[in-house]
């Protein structure tokens, strides 16, 4: 696997990060994989990810965290993507979910919480999404009612990564029907209590993610377990799926850089008409132009990343970064299997699996449409 810039960064602890990252896949995802796996996000891997700081990277310390930058978690998970999208999204989903509890919520709830998700022991899940609402994340009904000492919540969540496995989820409840963005609050919700009926599986598409879907019925959620109140949750979902498009990105990034690395590899082994298939310059273009294209889109990325850490407004240059690099895999990750011809298609090499998550990578966090109109905007 290539290795990735640095991104100028001094901080020998983020470095350390990436690198311990990387050591995660070679010693537990790869040799899966050689053998023929599917990837996986099971309590030894979680653990082992936990190990290597990966459940970690931006936690605060007090709680067992790294307290790394946003850039950092990007660098990680580009990593990780070079592996499985489906992986590199579900150990950082739990992540997420960890630092959220531990920055937003009560200290009591955040202790309960937490520190089992960054050891390994719990996974965690962000619940925006529902059957009638994806997008449109304004538009959710599920049911926030105000009952002595917290909220009653009533609805249904789907799609959700990590939903088959977790322990704890932020949900998102609208606490006044009609009010939109407004009434929306999010909550903290332990699946091992009475009112969370867990679904199954959704899809058998990148199985790493634990697809799936939950129900709340007459869920009981004390005042403590209040993470952002109606006013608040909306404006905060909203930024981290901001900082969601760019490490998105930063995964496909990921994958192009190992298609790439697979291709040239196979290229310079691989004899045809008495020459290694590197040899013939038409061969070789294709690779050129693939990785003049990844470098466009980590310069995209990178740079809103690093706007991101100095608390500007990211809007725009997440939504640049993100449909650069979904567009990107898409063309490249296809032309790189090309390149291989039908030992493209063989389960040891990355092509397939990455393939189906450029699909997934092009309207997770935002449809690519969905941003071009964002952008588009700019030019009435």
């Amino acid at each position: 696997m290539t290795r990735l810039p640095t991104m100028n960064h001094a901080n020998e602890m983020e470095d350390q990060l990436v690198l311990r990252a990387r050591r995660f896949l070679a010693e537990h995802v790869t040799p899966r994989l050689e053998a023929g796996e599917k990837p996986w996000y099971d309590a030894a891997l979680s653990q082992a990810a936990a190990a290597a700081g990966i459940l970690g990277i931006s936690v605060p310390t007090e709680f067992g965290g790294s307290g790394a930058s946003f850039s950092c978690k990007v660098r990680v998970v580009e990593a990780l993507a070079e592996a499985d999208f489906g992986l590199s999204m579900a150990l950082i989903n739990s992540h997420n979910t960890a630092e959220n509890i531990a920055r937003n919520a009560r200290p009591a709830v955040a202790r309960r919480f937490v520190p089992e998700i960054v050891a390994g022991r719990m996974a965690g899940c962000t619940s925006l999404t529902e059957p009638g609402a994806g997008s449109d994340f304004a538009a959710i009904t599920t049911r926030a009612t105000r009952v002595e000492g917290g909220w009653r919540l009533d609805g249904e969540k789907a799609w959700i990564i990590n939903a088959i496995r977790t322990g704890v989820a932020v949900c998102y409840a609208q606490t006044e029907t009609g009010s939109g963005a407004a009434g929306i609050a999010s909550f903290v919700v332990d699946a091992s209590r009475a009112g969370f009926v867990r679904g199954g599986p959704i899809t058998s598409a990148l199985p790493a993610l634990g697809t799936g879907s939950y129900r709340l019925d007459a869920y009981l959620a004390s005042d403590d377990e209040l993470l952002a109140p109606a006013g608040q949750a909306f404006k905060r979902a909203l930024t981290s799926i901001n900082g969601a498009r760019i490490y998105v990105g930063a995964m496909c990034s990921g994958m192009v850089a190992e298609s790439i690395r697979v291709a040239a590899e196979y290229g310079r082994a691989r004899k045809t008409f008495g020459e290694p298939l590197a040899g013939h310059q038409s061969w070789r273009f294709a690779l050129a132009d693939a990785s003049v294209d990844l470098e466009a889109a980590r310069l995209l990325i990178y740079d809103a990343a690093k706007r991101l850490d100095a608390g500007e407004d990211v809007q725009g240059p997440a939504a640049r970064a993100k449909i650069f690099a979904t567009t990107m895999a898409h063309r490249h990750v296809g032309a790189m299997l090309h390149c291989m011809g039908a030992a493209g298609f063989a389960d040891r090499y990355p092509f397939l699996r990455h393939l189906e998550s450029v699909q997934a990578a092009a309207f997770t966090d935002g449809s690519t449409e969905m941003l071009k109109e964002r952008i588009a905007r700019g030019f009435r």
